[in-house]
C-alpha cells in the first residue's frame, strides 16, 4: 500500500489530523494540482513540489528553497524507490 507523506511522517496536518488546530492543514494534503502524481492523494507523494510543507518542525518555502532538504528525506527516497522508472521528481 502506498503512503502519503502525512501518513509516513505522522505530522497530523492532514484533514482531520491532530495538529490542524495548532499548525493548520498542510498544503501537500490540500493541493489538488498534484493529485495522482507518484500515485498519491493531492500532493501527498509529491510534497517536495509543494510550498509550505512542514519538514523538520519548520514550514518550508518554495521548491527551489527546499529541494536540498527534500532529496535527502527518507520519504522522498521511499517514493523514488517505489516509483522506479515512473517516479516524477
Amino acid at each position: 500500500m502506498t503512503q502519503n507523506c502525512w501518513q509516513f511522517k505522522k505530522c497530523g496536518r492532514e484533514p482531520g489530523g491532530v495538529k490542524i488546530e495548532e499548525l493548520g492543514i498542510c498544503s501537500a494534503a490540500s493541493d489538488e494540482r498534484y493529485d495522482g502524481k507518484n500515485a498519491g492523494k493531492n500532493g501527498g507523494r509529491y510534497c517536495w513540489k509543494v510550498a509550505g510543507t512542514l519538514c523538520g518542525g519548520t514550514v518550508q518555502g518554495t521548491y527551489a528553497q527546499k529541494l536540498i532538504n527534500c532529496v535527502s528525506c527518507d520519504f522522498y527516497k521511499k517514493v523514488r524507490l517505489e516509483g522506479g522508472d515512473n517516479f516524477l521528481p
